[in-house]
Order: C-alpha cells, then structure tokens, then sequence
C-alpha cells in the first residue's frame, strides 16, 4: 500500500543532504549539497520539499523574476513515484509563483524526458524552444505557461487540485 505525504513545505537547510541524495539518485548532472545551500540564500527562490513518515521523498524550487517564475528543479525519489506526488509537488510551486505575483512560468526539461513534459502540459506548458546542449548531454525544451493569473489557468488548477483528491 503506497504511504501518505505527511508534509509539503519549504525546504530548510536540514532538508539539503536528503535533497543532494535524490538528486543524484535521479539527474545524471546533479546539483551539489552546495548548490543546493546557496539558492536555499539567494533572493526569489523558493524550494518546497515533499516527506513521507518524516523521510524527504521529493523536492521542486522556484525563481521569481517579477512576473514571470521559473520553475527551476522538480524531483522524486524514485522509490516514491507513480502516487501523484509530482503533480503535488508542480501544483504548490505554481501556487507559490502565483501567490507572489508572477503571471507567466516557465521551465527548461530534457528532451528525452516524456513523463516531465507530460506532467507540465497537464498544467498547460507549451514548447516554445529548444536551448542545444543546454545539460552536458542532451537538449532541452523550453516550455513556457503564459497567463497563468487568468480565470482559465484557475480553473486548469481547480480540475488539478480535484483529481489529486
């Protein structure tokens, strides 16, 4: 039986080593445990991590450049996935960026990764580009949400929010 998030909330320099340790289990180019602390103290950032029985399962960080918010990073221990538990975490961060103004996100995504650009279409990600060699390996797909401030982009939230139920 798949177990419950207990907790989703900002993620505190304690989450970091739990953070680093996903994300080398999931990005073939992972960030450090420092890089990790220096965005934690940068300005505009906003990182969310997701904890199953107090144990960190996933994580998604946030920039906010006046209207427009970039979703940085989004991951889940593999061990962790198929329950929704992206799509949780995706819904909170575009919270996040529309509680703190932005109108428009956006994200850069790897190329061969389907299920990412599958999660993001859902929450009305559009490709709009490709950024060549953009990781070490491979390209990527910019794909942007335009107007998620607006009525429809709620309602696109509404039906996210209801299905997650």
């Amino acid at each position: 039986m798949a177990r419950v998030i207990t907790s989703l909330g900002p993620m505190g320099p304690g989450d970091v080593a739990a953070v680093a340790a996903i994300e080398t289990a999931v990005f073939p180019d992972p960030w450090s445990e420092q890089a990790f602390r220096e965005e934690l103290a940068a300005p505009g950032r906003r990182y969310l991590v997701a904890e199953e029985g107090g144990e960190v399962v996933g994580y998604g960080g946030l920039l906010v450049v006046e209207e427009d918010a970039h979703i940085v990073t989004l991951a889940v221990a593999p061990e962790a996935r198929g329950r929704g538990l992206g799509t949780r975490l995706m819904l909170a961060l575009v919270e996040e960026a529309l509680a703190a103004g932005s109108s428009h996100l956006t994200l850069e995504v790897r190329v061969s990764n389907e299920a990412a650009q599958a999660l993001y279409r859902r929450f009305g990600f559009q490709t709009v580009g490709r950024r060549v060699r953009y990781y070490r390996d491979e390209d990527a797909l910019i794909m942007w949400a335009l107007d998620a401030d607006s009525a429809d982009y709620a309602g696109r939230l509404a039906a996210i929010r209801e299905a997650l139920r």
